[in-house]
């Protein structure tokens, strides 16, 4: 952990103050960003949102459209389209985006392991390829990228999926589904290829990070009522987060979390967000070039 430490630290630019607009999908929780270099007019897009009735069969495109109306409106430059992971809760709008704006769409490398995975699941064909090709840019612990004059950096935090990958930029980062706010704790570590352990040292990385450091999130849930956030510090959630401050042991949270798991519902969308994000967004077709998500079925004997 110390020479990562190290390695990461050389790598921060707490100086660097990235342009922060985000945005709230109320149907999902999930928070979009725009993140712009101050030093010009280039800018990158994270965890954006596509809008599903799943009931209907519809998809729509209001949550990119103000998304993309924001960065036409500013006469941005879209560089790059960032998925923190392969979200189990809403849809991707990633090749939309890219259609209109441009940018690269990018996630980690061990997309390659969801994939297979559900290819499994969902029974995917041979034509389905599981080798994340579908994806602009595979990313690895410590890869570097740019937008603009602002160097950004990327930390693999498996736990929750495997290809959860944090990315730094100047003095924020975006987490993706490793922490919420202080009183919402941290993500579920019960889907294939989770593990608590995991998810508890991807934790301890994020809070090897300066305190200082502004932590954004990819859900936020309102807890108790109160108003809808996304913007935190690693010094806030050190002190005040409900399943790791506070120095909690790792036996500790694995035995919280594993307990707490096993008593959460699946997802409402996770059927359709797996077979659409695994894919960089786009929903799956049938030979003759229909839209279709497959339901696999389990059937409990009692």
């Amino acid at each position: 952990m110390l020479n990562l430490k190290m390695m990461n630290n050389e790598k921060l630019n707490m100086n660097v103050v990235p342009e922060i607009k985000a945005f709230f999908d109320d149907q999902s929780n999930t928070i979009s960003y725009v993140v712009k270099d101050p030093a010009s007019a280039s800018c990158a897009v994270v965890d954006s949102v596509l809008d599903i009735d799943y009931a209907a069969g519809r998809v729509a495109f209001e949550s990119a459209d103000e998304v993309i109306d924001y960065v036409t409106a500013n006469a941005l430059s879209l560089e790059w389209i960032i998925e923190t992971h392969v979200h189990a809760d809403h849809l991707s709008a990633a090749p939309y985006i890219q259609e209109k704006l441009g940018g690269k769409i990018g996630i980690g490398e061990n997309i390659v392991a969801v994939q297979d995975t559900f290819g499994k699941i969902f029974n995917e064909g041979t034509e389905f390829q599981r080798d994340g090709s579908q994806f602009d840019r595979l990313f690895k612990e410590g890869d570097t990228y740019n937008i603009g004059s602002m160097e950004a950096f990327v930390m693999h935090t498996p736990g929750h999926t495997p290809a959860c990958m944090v990315h730094v930029v100047g003095n924020a980062a975006f987490i993706g589904d490793t922490l919420f706010m202080p009183d919402g704790g941290s993500a579920r570590a019960d889907f294939p290829g989770g593990d608590a352990g995991e998810l508890y040292e991807s934790i301890q990385k994020i809070l090897s990070l300066p305190d200082e450091m502004r932590l954004f999130m990819c859900h936020d849930y309102g807890p108790g009522g109160r108003e809808i956030q996304w913007e935190t510090t690693v010094a806030e959630q050190k002190q005040k987060n409900i399943h790791v401050g506070g120095g909690k042991s790792k036996d500790e949270y694995v035995k919280f979390r594993t307990e707490r798991d096993a008593q959460l519902k699946a997802p409402r969308l996770i059927i359709p967000s797996l077979q659409v994000n695994m894919r960089a967004g786009e929903i799956p077709a049938d030979e003759d070039g229909n839209l279709r998500l497959t339901v696999p079925i389990t059937i409990e004997k009692h």
